[in-house]
């Protein structure tokens, strides 16, 4: 698969990987971290984020040692010729006083951008999420939720994920969650978000190169068959250049409801049809009012 991803030429950027070494459970050493490095760049992808774990208790990273560690790895890829560029940023979990970390430099945005990775609970919905990531968007950050596909608590909450979007909230979509490297579930999810338009970011979340790696393009390829080339260029580069260039949310094509193929299994139930049918996908309101105007929806 590799040598079929080199040959194609169009670029990536991947904004959610554990490429750094030794710093979670992301890649093990430096052998590893260049791995990854080199099969990204065989998938097209030119900048990688440096996005480890920060979660109390179990990965105590902090901006100044991620900061340091980015440094330290493209030192070591740019000595063995590899034409790949990293940016810092963390996979933040929900921690107490998020705002405050990421104004005094201890939690990390992307790219020193507006713009931040949230990683919720995986298996409990937190009772405060609309509150939380409202206190972000109103902070002047714009939140995006990683993996929301394969969080276990989806099914049962789809509609504050819809909530969120709503508001101001990105989602990003874990590329091996489309090639069904999570399983039918996730995959379901997956595509099921992509054809509401609530999907705002492909990325890998390569830990390493065999059992996580970080494999992009054959994802935005079913991307593109599913919602069509332009949005999984949006996907893949349009919206991740425009978070590296810290561009705000209005000046940057937002997702659509795409036609889709179909849910890629029967998890559907009658419920869940008919509101996705009653949803409302149309072109949204990018001003102030209607920023303010998302907000308030958390609290309806």
């Amino acid at each position: 698969m590799g040598s079929q991803a080199a040959g194609d030429s169009r670029e990536m950027i991947d904004l959610h990987s554990h490429i750094l070494p030794g710093i979670d459970d992301g890649a093990a050493d430096i052998a590893i971290a260049l791995e990854i490095a080199r099969h990204s760049v065989e998938q097209g992808i030119s900048v990688v984020a440096c996005t480890p774990h920060i979660l109390p208790g179990l990965y105590h990273n902090t901006g100044p040692q991620i900061r340091a560690a980015t440094l330290e790895l493209q030192r070591v890829i740019d000595l063995e010729g590899i034409p790949l560029r990293l940016v810092t940023g963390a996979d933040v979990h929900m921690v107490p006083d998020f705002v405050g970390g990421l104004r005094s430099g201890r939690l990390l945005t992307l790219a020193d951008s507006r713009y931040v990775l949230v990683e919720p609970p995986h298996h409990t919905a937190p009772p405060q999420l609309e509150d939380f990531f409202f206190n972000l968007l109103v902070a002047g950050y714009v939140p995006v939720l990683t993996h929301p596909e394969r969080l276990s608590w989806v099914s049962s909450r789809y509609e504050s994920i819809e909530k969120l979007v709503r508001g101001g909230v990105w989602m990003q979509i874990t590329a091996g969650s489309f090639t069904g490297a999570f399983g039918r579930t996730a995959q379901y999810w997956a595509c099921r978000m992509l054809d509401d338009g609530f999907v705002h970011i492909l990325a890998t979340d390569a830990h390493d190169n065999r059992r996580r790696p970080p494999i992009l393009a054959a994802a935005r390829d079913i991307v593109a068959r599913r919602a069509g080339a332009i949005e999984a260029e949006h996907m893949v580069l349009t919206r991740p250049r425009g978070i590296l260039e810290n561009v705000i949310p209005s000046q940057l094509p937002m997702p659509a409801a795409a036609p889709g193929e179909g849910p890629p299994t029967n998890h559907d139930t009658d419920e869940q049809s008919r509101r996705r049918n009653q949803s409302t996908n149309g072109p949204r309101d990018h001003s102030a009012r209607g920023f303010f105007g998302r907000l308030r929806e958390f609290f309806q």
